[in-house]
């Protein structure tokens, strides 16, 4: 989990809500959404399990008028069944509906659609057909993900995108199975894969996939390979590097203060320091010894990190030295 460096209540940033949503799956749901604003493709947004907001607060920014956008999670609430309630105890004993609404609210004017409850409760408040983009990242257990995917399927228009979380972590087998069939037995296509998350569609994918093909090679902070499997075109991605050039993201109506100079004042003018000194004439070299050579040969077998710590310490004690000759040579 992503640990939030805070030093005041509400986040500063994006990157200050805690969650497991990386800076690649970013650029790829700002695309979608982007590409669906561009083909003027109307409908909600939807999603099934929202831990403390940073995922949603991206979808909240994509809102348009006369869209909403639906948050589904228990929050704390009972969990359904046994199973559930020892998922919910290991991995999100943290959350709570004030927590995620704090967050969100950093970002936004007004909170979304919140339905407090399980997921399969979901098809009862949305109507069907209705979402262009629905994000599934709520239970990891076969059971519920598959529900969760049967319900995406109902309430998507068409060639709405679906997003599949944890399809292919090893702590989540459930998800797995429950993604992959529905590839190869519901009809589900996939579009593209990150490291984490699987993008799909009911809907014709060549189109969508074209264009990500197109806009993802003209990227060289994103790796892209095709492959086939069962039949389908799986676009696979990956981040190169740390360097990801990440989209527009939303901004926090709580932005952490820049640190300034005299707690507000004027900066002052910088005071020209004293003349240099004259640097102490340089020392003799004195001839290598068979001493010496032992020192650099025993550095060369340290460990690289080793090595490095002791050549910085014996540079900062001549360094030391070399300043004490100086202020001896300064005095009257």
């Amino acid at each position: 989990m992503a640990t939030a460096h805070l030093t005041h209540e509400y986040p500063g940033e994006l990157n200050d809500v805690p969650g497991w949503f990386w800076p690649l799956d970013h650029v790829l749901f700002s695309w979608f959404l982007e590409r669906q604003e561009r083909l003027d493709t109307r409908g909600d947004l939807l999603e099934l399990g929202a831990y403390l907001g940073k995922s949603a607060i991206l979808l909240g920014h994509r809102l348009r008028d006369g869209e909403t956008l639906t948050v589904c999670d228990l929050f704390g609430a009972e969990p359904p069944d046994a199973a559930n309630r020892a998922e919910a105890a290991k991995s999100y004993a943290s959350l709570t509906r004030q927590a995620f609404e704090r967050n969100y609210l950093a970002f936004h004017d007004t909170l979304p659609t919140i339905v407090q409850a399980p997921s399969s409760a979901v098809v009862d408040e949305v109507a069907p057909g209705s979402c262009r983009f629905v994000h599934i990242d709520a239970s990891h257990l076969y059971e519920h993900v598959e529900g969760d995917i049967g319900a995406a399927r109902e309430l998507l228009g068409p060639d709405g995108i679906v997003v599949l979380d944890d399809f292919r972590s090893e702590h989540t087998p459930g998800v797995a199975v429950a993604a992959w069939e529905a590839v190869l037995n519901r009809g589900l296509r996939p579009v593209c894969l990150s490291s984490q998350k699987l993008y799909g569609t009911w809907g014709d994918p060549e189109p969508v996939r074209e264009e990500l093909l197109a806009a993802l090679r003209g990227r060289d902070d994103i790796a892209v390979t095709v492959e086939r499997a069962a039949g389908h075109r799986l676009v696979r991605t990956r981040a190169r590097g740390k360097g990801l050039r990440p989209p527009s993201l939303p901004a926090s109506r709580h932005p952490a203060p820049v640190p300034s100079i005299g707690a507000g004042r004027p900066e002052a003018a910088p005071v020209p320091g004293p003349a240099p000194q004259a640097r102490p004439a340089a020392r003799a070299t004195r001839p290598s010894t068979g001493r010496d050579r032992a020192r650099r040969l025993a550095l060369d077998l340290l460990p690289p990190l080793v090595t490095r710590a002791v050549r910085r310490y014996r540079a900062a004690q001549r360094a030391k030295a070399g300043g004490a000759a100086g202020a001896v040579q300064s005095r009257p």
